[in-house]
């Protein structure tokens, strides 16, 4: 008898590891709504109880075991994975991540404004593409992220480039040339509350070449409306996915006209 419980609870066991692990992303990776809710709820709270950590946490493990330090390529390598094999997380992402490089590279700017930290991997990506005279500044409302992103950038090698700042942007965008010296900035990278986005385009209307991430899922209708509408931009669409899934996201790039 004991036996057959044993069976039953280790078969038992194996089903719910294959749906955890196999099935269900299968499942979700196809539909907006539902990856957002196992990933980023279900499976993000589980595993905080599990391990007694946080997701942000495990993703520093990840870089600190798998990447060589001073090497913000192998660190990208490192999250992409981690994300995509192991647990995924709301960076910018491996596909997406290839169409910011190239409108890094395309604008080549001198001042960048990044909205929206998390653990630094988009920083990463952009301050690797600057050249070091560069001014990238990066802004995270949480706090705890932002203790994060500080280890991730500077296990890149790119904390030189790189001024974060913790605050709200509503707060912090109008004080940056008071604080930073810098009036206006060639390239803004939106990447962080979907509802910060329209607010904080209006507060940086001053030659900016915006890049805007998740315009689609979870994305921001009304920033779209307005950059694609309003005779101060020329906006682009780029069509891509959701980070590591099938779900179709993408990037909107709108260069301000004046």
């Amino acid at each position: 008898m004991w036996l057959t419980l044993l069976y039953s609870c280790s078969g038992g066991a194996a089903l719910l590891y294959i749906l955890y692990r196999w099935v269900i992303p299968s499942i979700v990776q196809y539909h907006a709504g539902l990856a957002l809710m196992w990933h980023d709820v279900i499976v993000e709270r589980l595993l905080d109880v599990l391990t007694r950590s946080t997701r942000p946490q495990r993703l520093l493990a990840a870089v600190q075991k798998n990447a060589t330090r001073g090497d913000p390529r192998s660190v990208v390598k490192a999250i992409d994975e981690f994300c995509r094999y192991t647990e995924w997380a709301m960076n910018v992402g491996d596909e997406k991540g290839c169409i910011l490089d190239s409108v890094v590279s395309e604008v080549n700017p001198a001042t960048v404004l990044e909205l929206g930290t998390y653990c630094g991997y988009s920083t990463v990506r952009i301050a690797t593409l600057l050249p070091p005279d560069a001014k990238l500044i990066t802004l995270e409302f949480n706090p705890d992220f932002a203790v994060i992103a500080r280890q991730v950038i500077a296990w890149a090698g790119q904390e030189e480039k790189v001024h974060l700042v913790e605050g709200s942007s509503g707060d912090l965008i109008p004080k940056m040339k008071e604080q930073f010296g810098v009036k206006s900035f060639d390239l803004v990278f939106l990447d962080h509350w979907k509802d910060r986005y329209l607010p904080d385009a209006k507060l940086m209307e001053a030659g900016s070449v915006l890049l805007a991430d998740n315009v689609i899922c979870p994305g921001s209708p009304d920033y779209l409306d307005y950059v694609r509408n309003s005779p101060k931009y020329r906006s682009q669409y780029f069509k891509s996915h959701l980070e590591y899934t099938k779900v179709e996201d993408g990037l909107e790039k709108s260069v301000f006209l004046g």
